[in-house]
């Protein structure tokens, strides 16, 4: 009996571990397949790079101009991922130019647009003054083309770090097989995301980006492209972000005639304006959009499911040119002489208090008069 019962036991436990083995095994093979995942991740149109690759974007911050005809487009882009080169695809409404941008432009309008401070004061000390510390407070706590007829390269052009081809495309199916020649592979999915701009005869830029060292990865805050064309309306392309696997951040600035605002969410979170004004252009904004004043306002989107991006975003003048600035306000205990004010006055009035304490006191121990007898009646 005691040999059939551990025989048993070990079939029990041997069974038990080729089960654990399994699970192991499973975990491992999706962790595989997770790290060699593509990542399509782009808010203004979508990378794609070569297999067993990932990349995918932090944030996006583009700055756009519009003069009423023409369309310039300053993107930057900050990319994580393992590949050591990748291609990033936009669509445009006309013919586009592509130069590189200014990385200065971006950092000059977040200076601009930064909340301004206003200081306020408070009476009654608060956590971290005296008492509550030993010290005085003060202020409070004050970021090679195959030769397919229905894909044209426009032009191609090396600009730095990137490698810029122009492209015009009557079908998505062969669009992707360029890029399969030129060792990118398009998924099928991206193929049909583009399918809308095809049918609009939209054109394409497609961007190949590769670091200047062989073998480096792709990651952190990418240069910035600046792109221009023709258009009757200021336009921002999104409706590939549809096919990104992380929620999206995109900051974009807008310089034009007059205050601007988006037609709709296009799937996200409502756009969030942090700044709205006329402003005199200087240094980098000068060299962008010319020396004549011009209208800024800032947006700051979210998307939390990229796949609910419909539509590209399109931007109309608001009703009135309203000024909007956000403002950061910055407490501090108010002082005289280094001295918070409520010291003295406490110190004063607890003074005063005595005094009058002090004379109340005194009346009530003055001795009183006695008053005289009256006079005797006569006899």
């Amino acid at each position: 009996m005691r040999v059939a019962a551990d025989a048993t036991t070990g079939t029990t436990a041997a069974a038990g571990r080729r089960r654990a083995l399994c699970v192991v095994l499973l975990l491992l093979a999706v962790q595989l397949v997770w790290l060699a995942r593509p990542a399509y991740a782009c808010g203004c149109g979508a990378m794609v790079h070569g297999p067993n690759t990932t990349i995918g974007v932090h944030h996006e911050t583009s700055v756009v101009r519009w003069d009423g005809a023409t369309e310039q487009i300053s993107m930057s882009l900050s990319v994580y991922g393992t590949a050591p080169d990748a291609a990033w695809i936009m669509p445009v409404p006309h013919r586009a130019t592509v130069r590189l941008g200014d990385p200065e432009l971006a950092d000059e309008l977040s200076r601009i647009t930064e909340p301004v401070t206003e200081y306020r004061h408070y009476f009654w000390p608060r956590a971290g003054d005296w008492p509550f510390k030993s010290d005085f407070g003060g202020a409070g706590d004050a970021a090679a083309p195959p030769a397919d007829s229905s894909v044209g390269v426009v032009g191609r052009e090396r600009l730095g770090p990137f490698d810029v081809a122009r492209l015009t495309a009557t079908d998505p199916d062969a669009l992707r097989g360029w890029l399969a020649a030129n060792g990118f592979k398009l998924p099928p999915a991206l193929a049909t995301a583009l399918r809308p701009y095809v049918d609009r005869h939209w054109e394409y830029v497609a961007v190949r980006l590769a670091p200047a060292d062989h073998g480096t990865r792709l990651t952190g805050t990418l240069d910035p492209l600046l792109l221009s064309f023709a258009s009757d309306h200021p336009v921002y392309p999104m409706r590939l972000s549809r096919l990104a696997t992380t929620p999206q951040e995109l900051s974009l600035y807008l310089l034009a005639p007059h205050r601007m605002a988006p037609r709709s969410a296009i799937g996200g979170a409502p756009p969030h304006v942090s700044y709205a004004g006329r402003i005199q252009p200087q240094d980098a904004v000068r060299d962008f959009a010319g020396p004549a004043p011009a209208f800024l306002t800032a947006f700051d989107q979210s998307f939390p499911r990229p796949q609910r991006i419909d539509d590209d975003h399109e931007f109309r003048r608001t009703a009135a040119d309203t000024p909007y600035h956000r403002v950061r306000y910055a407490y501090s205990l108010l002082q005289v002489g280094g001295i918070p004010l409520w010291i003295p006055t406490m110190g004063g009035g607890t003074l005063l208090l005595l005094m009058v304490a002090a004379a109340l006191t005194a009346g009530r121990r003055r001795p009183t008069a006695t008053p005289a007898p009256p006079p005797a009646p006569p006899v």
